[in-house]
């Protein structure tokens, strides 16, 4: 497939919505094995397909590398391990919306322009629209599925950091698929407690998982992000939690309300403006989100 600025944008818009209708096939299996099952399930099938594609050398690498790459896995275990379990309190598009404080705190951090605090706490309010925290008494609020979901976006934060520090320790695909590596056994010993519960469909539902929310999106991300500006990546990422909501809207029948929906416009509008004017130097890797 030929790759210029023009069709790079499609390509992240496919990685968006592969990886927000991965999450809500996610959603379907969370109830059935749980959240580490299904996190395990989706790490093991990532693993082995980059293992193979990009068939790391273990070779030449210091001991601070290693360091960095486990941290690094371990982020990615826990990243998805906790919005799984949200998943099982919140529809996703409430999740996800949760979760991209934890990207969108970064950059503007990383910038720390006025314009991008102001942007950031405009997303505080969209995201206090969001979880239904207004009309909803403290005891129906779903304190656990909110808190699954705001410990997802600290840990994306950590991921986005580690991964560029992976990206410059390890060449290519190397760091991402030994980072599998280490999540997949940190999270196996939770994930093997659900395995006689796992049916030959589940495992399909894992495989299907692993591809539309880790090995697709990523491709078409990393071949992208060599034709298309940081700026527009930002821009086009910032999306996530409107097709999240469609996602869960098409796979799962969740319908949001008419505030929720006005707070996830405010988080996408934040996110626009503070992930469309980074200028911060980004690895390829820090592009893939947990959904």
């Amino acid at each position: 497939m030929s790759v210029d600025q023009r069709t790079a944008p499609l390509l992240v818009l496919g990685g968006v919505v592969s990886v927000q209708f991965g999450g809500a096939l996610a959603a379907t299996l969370v109830p059935r094995i749980g959240a580490p099952g299904s996190v395990l399930l989706r790490l093991l099938f990532a693993m082995v397909i980059l293992c193979v594609v990009a068939r790391p050398s273990l070779r030449g690498h210091r001991r601070e590398d290693w360091g960095t790459v486990a941290l690094f896995g371990l982020a990615l275990a826990a990243m998805n391990t906790s919005f799984y379990a949200s998943l099982a309190h919140l529809p996703i598009g409430v999740a996800v919306t949760i979760e991209f404080l934890g990207p969108l705190g970064l950059a503007a951090a990383w910038s720390r322009r006025p314009r991008d605090m102001v942007a950031v706490a405009a997303a505080g309010v969209g995201v206090v629209l969001v979880s239904g925290v207004l009309h909803t008494s403290w005891a129906q609020l779903d304190l656990v599925g909110v808190g699954f979901a705001a410990l997802a976006g600290v840990m994306w934060a950590a991921y986005i950091v580690l991964s560029q520090r992976t990206g410059r320790a390890f060449s290519g695909l190397d760091g991402l698929a030994l980072a599998l590596v280490v999540a997949t056994v940190v999270v196996a010993p939770l994930g093997l407690g659900s395995v006689d519960r796992w049916t030959a469909h589940d495992v399909a539902l894992g495989l299907g998982i692993a591809v539309l929310s880790s090995v697709l999106p990523y491709s078409l991300e990393l071949m992208a992000l060599r034709h298309l500006a940081q700026r527009v990546f930002g821009i086009l990422l910032s999306l996530e939690p409107v097709v999240a909501a469609l996602a869960g809207l098409i796979v799962l029948g969740q319908v949001l309300a008419a505030g929720q929906v006005a707070g996830m416009g405010l988080v996408v509008l934040a996110s626009a403006i503070v992930l469309g004017a980074q200028t911060r130097p980004e690895t390829p890797e820090a592009a893939v989100g947990p959904g």
